[in-house]
């Protein structure tokens, strides 16, 4: 501070005393420099040019512009080079420097190409500079060119241009240039090894990383974070958790980089209980760190718990970027969380990046998976730029809410604009024709995307032309399409033809569907439960018993059918016939005063629908205390007389009765009720659904 006030005094001198030598310019211009004090080097310049200074020579002028250039004043350090009356190459290469460290490439670019004479300084500063922007491609051709014209890189040059064959994923000219290295015997320098390694490992050879990495002599943190992200990313996350505890014992520190990729590694591996321990023993949390575990924990279907460390995050003062943002509103669209959502889309409204892509088509998605397609149409309209993945959140979204021929309409508009479909869209598209039940289309669109669009059915496009003939009655079309498709089917080409015979009581095709998933997944108690209940359906309860009996034998576990409805920013949870909640007994109360209201009004329990061996008295009693039905009774008691829809989640497809139960209470209390099941929305308005009873 007492160097700093020196100066600025020296300087202050200079104006009350006139003009100075070359002398006390020089030192007093070292001075600036050596003190990093750009403002008082602005003003002795100024100085110079109001007493029309000129110096003899570049030194002067040069050492000025890369102080500009270091301290980030790219316009005061191209206002001095255009005055400037001479320039050599060493001013040139200032400006190359200044223009690539604030990465204003296309300035770097154009100084570069007016210069009549460059030295390898000028290749390597533009090299480093192209390829620390993203430019690797234009990086690899000015090191073709440097090359041609004779000049020699150095492990400088070689680090980015390496470091541009990683992000090109380019292994041929990584290997070139690793040749390039041990012909000139340029590989002592760790910066090379570590580029060489990284190259390699992000390219997929991470044997080859490994054994580079093993005869490094004097590894540093970068070196380790080079193989760790590279197990990483090539799918072997116990070797990256492996080499972190080996680079522990070697007494060296991790840094941030090395924390959120062994973070990524335990929940690659599905250790959840470990990540959480490795995060809290960071002392300082940054926000690589908390993405990190936010995304760990929404990928292993923790989304709860992803948005409470969303809210720890913010309590703790560390502001998420747009990824962070984008992470936490697809936790909220699976959880179906629609208060959440909203306050999430609000926090990126205060950070300014809610019309970010990748933020914005989350919030089209997250809009349409809680049922609100009109917030998302809003989302997405006012998107300035779209991608594909914009384009199937919002196409997906009208197909799952039951607005089929606006799915199909936006699919249309897309092709207009010359957006190039990808097997999401398509997955999108044939759902909205399954669920309009329009096969000819369905069968237009699925032609078209080999014939039109040059991509391979997938099976989840045969799933889907699977359903709709089925469900249209092509049922022999639906099998012999499985026979002759390219693909091995499994289990959800099963799953879809299984689903479909329940739906259409065909009991040899069911059988058939039943017993390839019996074998391709023999504990998934799906298959087991809907052949059950088809040989319940049709009274055959011999059947249904030696279902049961396998079910046994194999140790099958039948996993519990619930409900969830969203009051007040709290989450309640119900099953069948619960009586846990703690106002149980005036849900029970509400509901059957709804169902005698119901009754009166001519709706009848469908008591075939309860596949038991039991008298009609006990499944009456049954199918009017379904989870959808509980949380339907607690939503209308908490929130009696409010005009918002009732929201109800169910993690499998809702039943006939159920479906036919909220048809009614739609009507006889004037509420929407909007039901979100493993299948699709149903939007009950008016005492008809979204789905015209089709799902």
């Amino acid at each position: 501070m007492r160097v700093r006030q020196k100066l600025r005094q020296a300087i202050d001198s200079l104006y009350t005393g006139g003009q100075a030598t070359v002398g006390e310019y020089t030192r007093l211009m070292l001075d600036c420099i050596r003190a990093n004090d750009v403002d008082q080097a602005k003003r002795l310049q100024s100085h110079m040019d109001l007493h029309y200074f000129t110096p003899n020579d570049t030194f002067l002028h040069n050492r000025l512009l890369h102080l500009y250039g270091k301290s980030g004043k790219i316009s005061d350090a191209r206002n001095l080079f255009d005055k400037m009356p001479q320039k050599d190459v060493i001013s040139w290469n200032a400006m190359l420097s200044a223009y690539a460290k604030s990465g204003s490439i296309e300035n770097l670019r154009a100084v570069f190409d007016q210069m009549t004479f460059r030295d390898s300084v000028s290749y390597n500063t533009v090299i480093a500079g192209l390829a620390g922007s993203g430019f690797s491609k234009k990086a690899l051709e000015v090191f073709v060119r440097m090359n041609r014209e004779g000049f020699e890189p150095t492990e400088y040059t070689h680090v980015s241009v390496l470091n541009a064959c990683s992000r090109l994923l380019d292994l041929r000219k990584g290997k070139q240039i690793h040749g390039r290295i041990i012909v000139g015997n340029l590989g002592r320098n760790v910066f090379v090894w570590n580029a060489l390694t990284d190259m390699y490992a992000k390219g997929g050879e991470i044997d080859r990383a490994r054994w580079l990495f093993d005869r490094m002599s004097n590894k540093n943190v970068v070196s380790w974070n080079s193989l760790i992200s590279g197990y990483l990313k090539n799918g072997q996350p116990e070797k990256c958790i492996d080499l972190f505890q080996e680079m522990q014992v070697g007494g060296l520190k991790p840094d941030e980089v090395t924390v959120s990729n062994v973070l990524g590694a335990y929940f690659q591996s599905g250790l959840i209980h470990e990540a959480n321990k490795v995060f809290r023993l960071i002392k300082s949390k940054d926000k690589v760190c908390w993405t990190t575990m936010i995304v760990g924990y929404s990928r292993n279907g923790n989304e709860e718990d992803a948005l409470n460390f969303f809210s720890n995050m913010l309590l703790e003062g560390v502001n998420p970027d747009n990824f962070t943002i984008s992470t936490v509103v697809s936790s909220c669209a699976k959880l179906a969380s629609l208060c959440h959502g909203k306050v999430v889309h609000g926090k990126a409204i205060l950070l300014g990046v809610d019309d970010d892509l990748l933020v914005s088509s989350a919030l089209a998605d997250m809009y349409c998976k809680c049922g609100i397609t009109k917030d998302a149409w809003i989302v997405f309209d006012m998107m300035r730029s779209r991608n594909v993945v914009s384009w199937n959140a919002m196409i997906g979204g009208y197909a799952q809410n039951g607005q089929d021929l606006e799915a199909l309409a936006l699919y249309e508009k897309m092709l207009q604009e010359n957006f190039k479909p990808d097997s999401i869209t398509f997955v999108a598209v044939l759902s909205a024709c399954n669920h309009a039940g329009l096969i000819e289309e369905g069968r237009r669109y699925f032609d078209s995307i080999s014939k039109h669009h040059a991509l391979i059915p997938n099976l989840d496009h045969y799933a889907c032309m699977i359903n709709l003939l089925g469900r249209s009655g092509c049922m022999r079309e639906a099998v012999d399409l499985i026979r002759n498709m390219p693909h091995e089917p499994n289990s959800l080409i099963w799953s879809t033809l299984l689903s479909v015979c329940a739906k259409r009581g065909d009991i040899e095709h069911g059988e058939m569907a039943a017993k390839c998933l019996f074998e391709l997944d023999p504990l998934n108690a799906g298959p087991y439960i809907m052949l059950s209940n088809m040989y319940a359906t049709c009274g055959r309860w011999e059947d249904v018993a030696s279902v049961r009996s396998l079910m046994k034998s194999k140790n099958v576990k039948k996993f519990a059918a619930y409900s969830w409805i969203e009051i007040d920013n709290e989450v309640h949870k119900f099953v069948a016939e619960d009586r846990t909640h703690p106002e149980t007994e005036i849900i029970y109360e509400e509901l059957s005063r709804l169902i005698k209201k119901l009754q009166e009004a001519g709706f009848m329990p469908d008591t075939k629908l309860v596949l038991h061996n039991v008298v009609e008295e006990e499944k009456f009693a049954s199918i009017c205390y379904h989870s959808e039905k509980l949380a339907l009774a607690f939503g209308l008691i908490k929130k009696p007389h409010a005009t918002t829809p009732i929201r109800i989640m169910k993690n499998i497809r809702v039943c006939g009765d159920c479906h036919v139960f909220m048809k009614f209470v739609s009507k006889i209390i004037g509420r929407q009720i909007i039901l979100r099941d493993s299948n699709r929305f149903h939007h009950f308005i008016g005492g008809c659904c979204s789905c015209k009873d089709y799902w």
